[in-house]
């Protein structure tokens, strides 16, 4: 489906960006008209082809039904409260008893993911050869993504780089002119070269593409975003839908939500209760304290408010970013259990393939940096991430890498999300995106 509209998307915005050229190069006031018309007619047609694949994905990955779930029986729940730092432990009866979510605390389960796009000023990069390469030969692994990483004039690393949170007030982002470019003088105008086209209508709607990726920008807060592998919907309103060949997420903009990947679906109501379950465990948050984890009752804080998405960030110019190498990013749930600093035994695979790639793409050296949420003091975290990031790089010099590694903790210095709403109150699946391990690898 995916590849379908990523062809569809692509072609149309060729053949729209060509009227266009013709259009503009009149240089008359009517022919700038004819242009912005022409491309405003572009944008409805690429939106109908969109919500027509968009309710063919969710036809074939239907996610549970909120009133469904409540009679799958066996259930428990916990807020994401916390996965990584002291302070947040659960006084149930007997917690050995109580079956976790590997990663988190008794009681406690995985928040439903935020949207995120990638890089925006890295788009270009996403086909660098390099980077294709290095994706491949580290595999797909959940918990697991690999993104272009840029780099300021010192060569440092530019952290937070990979992903753009869709939680804003749509703030501008920068696409670089380069190539053929036309300005109509009215807001409005084109720029292309051999690898990409933007198309800018100057009244907050426009269209990028570059033959694999393709972003629609409404004016309207509205928008898509379309990859190879994914499928990004925002309403404009608070909602919104994402979609990749495994994932479903369905934003509802009131606090409620609903989420299926593989075994895990989360339900969240947006009241305080919700149930999450992988085939092995359910977890049912009751919202009133507590928590039944396949049947057995634990304390458990009600479930926070999924965030609403905020509007789709406007396209204002394309202001292209180096590319200088790739950020390997590891969800810390999926490497250590909660509140450890020893590679879980499921995790072995994930880091053993790792080191294969940086073997055989002839990596010579490489930074392990581990990261926390804001949830504990300062110092812990810091030590804690110090440790992850030390595990990782002993795993993977046993596993036989041979590139120079260096292990650094960031403690909770560099979130790539928020840890708490703009109102004060926490945000589990902000928190759950900082507790992470990072390996950057400069490009060769």
């Amino acid at each position: 489906m995916k590849h379908h509209l990523t062809t569809r998307l692509s072609a149309l915005g060729a053949a729209v960006l060509i009227a266009l050229t013709m259009s503009g190069c009149g240089g008359g006031n009517d022919d700038n008209s004819e242009a912005v018309a022409a491309a405003t007619q572009a944008l409805t047609q690429l939106n109908a082809q969109v919500a027509a694949d968009l309710a063919a994905a969710q036809a074939d990955q239907a996610t549970p039904d909120p009133a469904d779930s409540d009679d799958t029986g066996t259930a428990v729940a916990g807020p994401t409260t916390d996965a990584d730092e002291t302070g947040g432990d659960l006084d149930a009866a007997d917690p050995n008893a109580i079956p976790v979510v590997p990663g988190y605390a008794p009681g406690e389960a995985p928040a439903i993911p935020l949207f995120t796009l990638p890089d925006l000023s890295l788009l270009d990069a996403q086909n660098d050869a390099f980077v294709v390469d290095f994706t491949e030969a580290v595999g797909d692994y959940p918990g697991l993504t690999v993104a272009p990483a840029s780099c300021d004039a010192s060569s440092q690393r530019i952290t937070s780089d990979g992903a753009t949170l869709l939680y804003g007030d749509g703030a501008a982002v920068d696409a670089g002119q380069g190539g053929t470019l036309l300005d109509f003088g009215d807001g409005s105008g084109i720029s292309a070269d051999d690898v990409s086209s933007f198309i800018n209508l100057g009244n907050g709607a426009g269209m990028y593409t570059n033959g694999a990726i393709s972003i629609i920008n409404n004016g309207d807060g509205s928008g898509t975003y379309q990859g190879p592998d994914v499928l990004i919907q925002i309403g404009g309103d608070g909602s919104g839908t994402y979609t990749d060949r495994t994932t479903s997420n369905d934003n509802h903009g009131d606090g409620s939500a609903t989420y299926a990947s593989g075994n895990v679906s989360i339900i969240n109501r947006g009241d305080g209760t919700g149930v999450y379950s992988d085939g092995t465990i359910t977890i049912e948050n009751l919202g009133d304290g507590t928590a039944l984890v396949n049947g057995l009752e634990v304390e458990a804080e009600p479930l926070a408010p999924v965030p609403a998405l905020g509007v789709f960030p406007v396209l204002d110019a394309i202001d292209t970013a180096d590319l200088c190498g790739v950020t390997v990013t590891l969800d810390a749930a999926v490497l250590f259990d909660y509140d450890k600093a020893t590679i879980r035994p499921e995790a072995e695979p994930v880091l053993e393939n790792l080191a294969t790639a940086l073997n055989d793409l002839g990596v010579a050296s490489a930074v392990v940096e581990g990261h926390t949420d804001a949830h504990g003091s300062d110092a812990y975290n810091q030590t804690l991430s110090e440790q992850r990031a030390e595990a990782v790089v002993q795993t993977l010099e046993a596993d036989g890498a041979t590139a120079g590694l260096t292990a650094v903790g960031y403690g909770e210095s560099r979130p790539v999300a928020p840890n708490t709403m703009p109102d004060g109150a926490d945000n589990p699946a902000g928190r759950q995106l900082n507790r992470r391990v990072e390996v950057f690898v400069p490009a060769l």
